[in-house]
């Protein structure tokens, strides 16, 4: 569902934009027949509740092509990063506030992005095995680029995916390809260890995806192509496994290449993003399943092979619905 302004269409709207009204919308959401989805009267926002599409595909400003990472920045505005490769900053609406794009990409385009301790935007260059740093502006801090050049050697990289900072400002990066680990380096940028190894045993990863620091400073990981998620206490020397779950398949609480996560721990609640199950799924952050949403398909409410997810100050969950060259706007 698109608009040619490119601005949300939301469900509290009486104007729905792009021929799709509030009632259709809203009937879109309840046939999705997720086990969170609810709100099938516009009374407010609820679990899992549809609230905003936007976006157009293409290659122009303020279009997307394959989006395939998100994140936020205090004041609500989303960095968005797609295959043309190029970073869009936008209004929770959807609106294009600016846009840059990465200085190479012949190779392959990024597919990773968070901020670091100062606020500047983390960009994971997967495929010139680096991690750029930039301002919100768009400037490029060459200075504080990791990595470069690819090799199993501390320091160098395969295809990165993520990087994470801890409190103190120790960075961590994840890869994929043939070494499937996360490398830890020091606030300047100084290689310390890495762990993992190709595999499927715990502590191994197949393509760690996405990483996040809990406030106890444990890092969650999506080992995305074994089907679940690892977690470790990073305090030590070496990194200690704290909890591992998730299998594959497609019914409720299983895992089908989780490709993004969410914590959400005064709730006591974690959102996983999966690729190949076209869906968001609740979980406590032991494990046990709390319900989902989203489903394949090109309706409000309906994803195709969703990379990216991310929240909003005001508890609205933004899906990057990759294959459909677009953002879905939940609340939670």
């Amino acid at each position: 569902m698109t608009n040619n302004s490119n601005r949300a269409t939301t469900v509290s709207s009486p104007r729905a934009g792009a021929g799709i009204s509030r009632r259709q919308l809203l009937a879109s959401t309840c046939a999705l027949g997720g086990a969170m989805v609810a709100g099938c009267t516009p009374s407010g926002p609820a679990q899992g509740q549809l609230d905003a599409v936007w976006g157009n595909p293409g290659t122009g400003e303020g279009k997307l092509n394959h989006p395939r990472a998100i994140c936020i920045d205090a004041d609500n505005l989303l960095y968005i990063v797609d295959k043309t490769p190029r970073i869009q900053v936008f209004t929770p609406d959807g609106k294009l506030v600016r846009t840059w794009q990465t200085p190479e990409f012949q190779f392959g385009k990024p597919c990773g992005l968070s901020f670091d301790l100062e606020g500047n935007l983390l960009v994971a260059d997967t495929h010139y095995y680096r991690i750029l740093t930039y301002t919100k502006e768009g400037k490029l801090l060459a200075e504080k680029t990791i990595g470069g050049e690819r090799g199993f050697t501390p320091g160098k990289f395969h295809f990165v995916t993520d990087c994470q900072q801890d409190a103190e400002g120790n960075y961590f990066i994840a890869e994929y390809g043939e070494f499937d680990r996360v490398q830890r380096f020091t606030r300047d940028r100084q290689f310390v260890s890495q762990w993992g190894g190709h595999g499927s045993d715990i502590g191994q990863f197949l393509r760690p995806q996405k990483m996040e620091f809990d406030r106890q400073g444990l890092l969650w990981i999506t080992d995305a192509c074994n089907h679940r998620l690892q977690v470790f206490d990073v305090s030590g020397p070496e990194p200690k496994l704290a909890k591992s779950w998730g299998e594959y398949g497609s019914g409720p609480g299983q895992l089908s290449y989780p490709y993004d996560l969410h914590l959400d721990e005064p709730a006591g609640h974690i959102y996983l993003c999966e690729f190949g199950n076209h869906r968001i799924q609740k979980f406590t952050l032991d494990g046990q399943y709390l319900g989902h949403w989203g489903r394949n398909g090109r309706q409000p409410g309906e994803l195709d092979q969703p990379w990216g997810l991310t929240r909003d100050s005001y508890g609205r969950l933004y899906v990057i619905d990759t294959y459909n060259h677009r953002v879905q706007r939940f609340w939670l």
